[in-house]
C-alpha cells in the first residue's frame, strides 16, 4: 500500500455483492459461508449510512428460460433450477444488509440497467455477469457521487467479488477487500489482492477508519 493505493476514507463508498436470500443457508443456491459473513456486512453498511456515505448493493437476476443468464449456468435454469429468479423471494438482497425490511426490487427497472433507489446514498443495482462494472452505470455513478475508494464484501470470492475487484482496479479506484464481509475468501486470496494493491481489511477496522474520517 502506497500513496497511490491507500484507501481514501473521506470518499469511500461500500459495494454488496450478490448477497441474495437464495445464497444464504439452506436455500437454493446457497453458497457456503454467506450466511456468516452477513452481520460483518450489515454493521458496516449500517456505518456507511451513519455517515451519509453510498452504498450499492449488486444483485443478479436470472430470468426462468436462461436468456440473460452466464453460458455455465443456462441449462441449470432451462432444467428449472431456482436460482435468483426475476419474481421469487430468493433474488430479494438480505434484509439484514439494506436500510428497512420492506424493500422491493424493481425487476424491470433494474434489468433495463438503471439503478432502484433504496435509500438516501444507497441505491441497488443488476448485473449480467460476474463483475459489477461489465455492461453497467457502476463507474460512472460512483463518479459522479465522488468515490475514489471501494469497499466490497459479498458472496463468493473466487467469482463475483474477484471478478469486481479487478474491474475497479483497472479503472483506478482505491480498494478495500472486507475479509470478515467475503464469503470463501481466504489467505491465497488476500495474498493476491495485496499483490495488486487491495487493502485487506476487517469490517470494524474499516468502519472505524470511515467513522474517523468522517468526523475530520
Amino acid at each position: 500500500m502506497d500513496r497511490f493505493t491507500a484507501p481514501e476514507f473521506d470518499r469511500a463508498g461500500l459495494l454488496t455483492i450478490d448477497v441474495q436470500k437464495c445464497t444464504l443457508d439452506g436455500q437454493s443456491f446457497e453458497i457456503p459461508g454467506t450466511t456468516d459473513v452477513l452481520p460483518y456486512i450489515a454493521n458496516l453498511a449500517g456505518v456507511f449510512r451513519s455517515v451519509a456515505r453510498p452504498i450499492v448493493h449488486v444483485v443478479r437476476l436470472y430470468k426462468p428460460d436462461g436468456s440473460n443468464a452466464d453460458l455455465c449456468r443456462r441449462e441449470m435454469l432451462e432444467n428449472g433450477a431456482e436460482l435468483v429468479l426475476v419474481g421469487s423471494d430468493g433474488r430479494l438482497p438480505a434484509p439484514e444488509i439494506l436500510p428497512r425490511a420492506d424493500i422491493e426490487i424493481d425487476d424491470e427497472q433494474l434489468l433495463s440497467g438503471a439503478l432502484q433507489e433504496i435509500g438516501p446514498h444507497e441505491w441497488l443495482l443488476y448485473k449480467p455477469r460476474w463483475g459489477a462494472f461489465y455492461r453497467t452505470v457502476l463507474e460512472e455513478h460512483l463518479r459522479s457521487l465522488g468515490v475514489s475508494t471501494i469497499a466490497l464484501g459479498g458472496c463468493n470470492y473466487p467469482n463475483c467479488p474477484r471478478t469486481t475487484l479487478y474491474q475497479a482496479s483497472e479503472r483506478d479506484f482505491r480498494l478495500i477487500a472486507i475479509a470478515d464481509g467475503i464469503s470463501r475468501f481466504d489467505e491465497k486470496g488476500s495474498r493476491e489482492l495485496e499483490g495488486i494493491g487491495v487493502s485487506v481489511m476487517n469490517a470494524e477496522d474499516c468502519g472505524r477508519a470511515i467513522q474517523a474520517a468522517s468526523t475530520g
